[in-house]
């Protein structure tokens, strides 16, 4: 059992998670090492307002699915802030809660690399940065020369603490999973077992 409390440094890997998937679960792991965290929690986004929520499935599915993904890693956990906070997610507010609820952790945001580009849209990146140190996954084949460019702006510009990571290339991605199940076809070693049985046992994304 993930003990969350005892961590001095914990990753913060965020997203729709519809469905979370073996990328997801192999960049925390990757992130957690290589950067020596003490564990890394998985947030799945309450209501994005960056995405079409008409393919998304409601909340509690894939809070049940990302703690199915994370229970057999000791070093994983799954929180549900944003499924209890009404109205958009924003990343700010679960950065600042978190902050509250565990004073004695460093927060460690793992994202892709690719986000170093859009982050500034993002709603409050001041307080993002504010609150937590930012691990980029480089996964997308972008030059790190580029990606040291964008680093030193953002530091620059906002008194970040960011971390490169060279990430594997993975293609694995949530869109490719629903559609191969709309399509009926497997989703084996794409997914922990344990979610691929939730999905069949629940008739999910058989239509997209």
């Amino acid at each position: 059992m993930a003990d969350i409390e005892s961590w001095k440094k914990t990753g913060i890997v965020g997203g729709t998670f519809n469905p979370i998937h073996m990328g997801h679960l192999l960049l925390g792991q990757w992130a957690m090492e290589e950067a020596g965290l003490d564990g890394v929690a998985f947030i799945p986004t309450g209501s994005s307002y960056m995405k079409d929520r008409s393919e998304i499935l409601p909340g509690e599915k894939r809070l049940a699915m990302t703690k199915l993904a994370v229970s057999g890693n000791d070093r994983f956990c799954c929180l549900d802030l944003e499924m209890k906070r009404e109205g958009n997610t924003y990343t700010y507010e679960t950065l600042q809660e978190l902050h509250s609820m565990y004073p004695g952790t460093r927060l460690y945001f793992i994202v892709g690399a690719d986000c170093l580009f859009s982050i500034e849209n993002w709603y409050r990146p001041e307080s993002i940065f504010q609150h937590c140190s930012l691990l980029a996954a480089s996964r997308n084949g972008t030059p790190m020369e580029t990606l040291e460019q964008k680093r030193r702006e953002l530091e620059k510009r906002y008194g970040a603490d960011i971390l490169l990571l060279s990430f594997l290339n993975m293609e694995i991605s949530s869109t490719e999973i629903r559609r191969r199940l709309a399509h009926g076809r497997s989703i084996q070693y794409l997914v922990p077992d344990p979610v691929r049985e939730y999905i069949e046992r629940n008739h999910c994304y058989e239509r997209i």
